[in-house]
């Protein structure tokens, strides 16, 4: 093992070239799998690891059942400014959602100062941040909303039964002279379902209101996300404030699912093993709604909320997207740690591709 990282973290560098040796090995051209593999660990990087590494087993699933297709591009269907509707073939949603995100930027930066992103029929997509980050380096404002076509994993605010995905909403605003860019990416749901499978690996209880059993009784047990019938997880908010999330949640189903994508999550387009991730995103350029000034406005507004006293068990208040920047700080400097099953699954996956998986990764 390599001396710069304890035990059980891994090089981030070194997790990217198993994953790419990996994606190579599953028919991805150097591009794709440079790009799908550079997403996964930076996603784990900066603190979403239910979008990173562990994706890789799902993705292999989706290849073998013919529900993910390698080497797509994303394939513009109507390109009437301010509209543009994009599909992506069931591709990699990481290639399909940067490139469609880039044909954005480009018309909203060429044209009108504003582009609505429609985008339909990608595999998953990963850490939606991806590509509120791609807005923010191009000086404009990014905001998301996503469906996800999946089995159903969280409860209606109310209900006892899974009817939606973990639908995430990601609002990225370029940064000031005086700050940072703000990038707001969460989940509509209580929790991650990756967590609940990390918990459940380990036998470990998740918190209370997080979680209902196949009969809408509260649970703490992550199991039961893997039964049959399944529980549900709870809308963030839980059982006191979840009609907030679950009203984000139903939002992203109808703006990405039916109205970008005709492909809400409805009983009729699920299929087992299957992920479609798809997106309604309006870009814009902020000098042309407010001019230059809207900066010092921002900063303004950010120093306000910084220099609130901090709450009993705080230390200070924090701007969104500062978490995910010290995270991948951390990252950089100890490396990035690896739940058993995740780990186990690249050494099964990698070596099924016969590669030798602990020399790649730096533990030969």
């Amino acid at each position: 093992m390599s001396a710069s990282f304890p035990a059980g973290r891994f090089s981030p560098d070194r997790l990217v070239a198993t994953l790419d040796a990996i994606l190579r090995r599953a028919g991805s051209a150097p591009e794709e799998a440079a790009i799908v593999a550079a997403n996964l660990v930076d996603s784990d990087a900066k603190g979403h690891a239910s979008h990173g590494v562990c994706q890789i087993a799902v993705y292999m699933t989706s290849l073998e059942r013919g529900y993910l297709t390698p080497n797509r591009h994303a394939r513009i269907l109507r390109d009437e400014p301010p509209f543009l509707v994009v599909d992506g073939d069931v591709g990699y949603g990481q290639v399909i959602a940067r490139e469609a995100t880039d044909l954005a930027i480009k018309r909203a930066k060429s044209g009108t100062g504003a582009t609505i992103l429609a985008l339909r029929n990608a595999h998953h997509i990963g850490r939606v941040g991806a590509y509120g980050e791609q807005c923010i380096a191009a000086g404009l404002i990014g905001v998301f909303f996503v469906n996800v076509v999946s089995r159903p994993l969280a409860a209606p605010h109310g209900g006892a039964r899974p009817r939606l995905g973990t639908n995430p909403i990601c609002v990225a605003v370029p940064g000031t002279p005086g700050h940072a860019p703000v990038l707001l990416d969460f989940a509509t749901s209580a929790v991650a379902a990756n967590k609940c499978r990390v918990a459940a690996s380990k036998g470990e209880a998740v918190a209370e209101g997080l979680l209902v059993d196949p009969k809408g009784r509260p649970t703490t047990d992550p199991a039961v996300m893997f039964a049959e019938p399944t529980g549900a997880i709870l809308p963030f908010g839980g059982r006191n404030s979840g009609h907030k999330g679950y009203g984000l949640a139903l939002a992203c189903e109808i703006l990405a699912g039916t109205i970008a994508a005709g492909l809400p999550a409805l009983p009729e387009n699920l299929r087992p093993g299957r992920v479609v991730n798809n997106a309604l995103a309006f870009l814009l350029d902020p000098d042309r709604v407010a001019g230059p000034g809207w900066q010092a406005l921002t900063d303004a507004v950010l120093d306000y909320m910084e220099d609130t006293p901090p709450a009993p068990g705080s230390d200070r208040v924090r701007i969104p997207g500062e978490p995910e920047r010290a995270h991948a700080a951390q990252a950089a400097d100890r490396g990035i740690a690896l739940d058993p099953d995740t780990l186990a699954a690249l050494h099964r996956i990698g070596g099924g591709f016969g590669l030798d998986v602990a020399a790649l990764l730096g533990h030969g």
